[in-house]
């Protein structure tokens, strides 16, 4: 477990959103893991701020990262319709948001309204050696497929699941078959 902050303090919004793009790139690609916890920090004035803590899990695989995007707009609603624009420009199904954050600010003397978002995220690892889980861990992934086919084995390919673990097709007879003793006392 590793904590890891990404601190920038800038007079320019667009300068303070660089440097965290810019040092939060530096940071994560440094360390292996997965980001497990996050705290998002945004505060204007005559300097903008934006700090994040995270927890890193070094024992967890995953490609991790960091968005950060400011908008200017007519109003507060626009610039922030702006930024969220961006900033889902930018998700893939595959990424999994570990946190987000969204401020406003009003520029006093040119009434210019400012959004900036910021998005922590996981993309889990391509790369699965699903033969290293354990027995407890099969039956997980196990009983979400059974959860997506209504709980009928029959929808499921056992040879191909037993390949993708490596064991038997009877082990993974005997997982369903727990898998659904289980669901019937529930």
């Amino acid at each position: 477990m590793e904590l890891v902050v990404i601190q920038c303090e800038s007079s320019n919004i667009e300068e303070c959103v660089k440097c965290v793009r810019e040092n939060s790139k530096k940071e994560l690609s440094s360390k292996p893991g997965k980001i497990i916890k996050s705290r998002i920090s945004l505060s204007f004035g005559a300097f903008m701020n934006l700090s994040l803590a995270l927890t890193v899990n070094s024992t967890e695989l995953a490609h991790k990262g960091i968005i950060a995007e400011y908008s200017s707009g007519k109003s507060r609603k626009d610039a922030l319709k702006n930024v969220q624009k961006k900033i889902n420009s930018q998700l893939t199904p595959y990424y999994e948001v570990v946190d987000f954050e969204f401020g406003t600010y009003t520029m006093p003397v040119t009434r210019r309204h400012y959004a900036v978002g910021v998005a922590v995220y996981n993309v889990p690892t391509q790369k699965s050696e699903l033969h290293l889980l354990g027995v407890k861990e099969r039956r997980e992934l196990l009983a979400k497929a059974l959860g997506l086919f209504q709980y009928n084995p029959k929808a499921l390919n056992i040879s191909e699941i037993a390949r993708i673990f490596k064991v038997s097709r009877d082990s993974i007879y005997y997982d369903i078959e727990q898998i659904l003793k289980e669901r019937r006392r529930i």
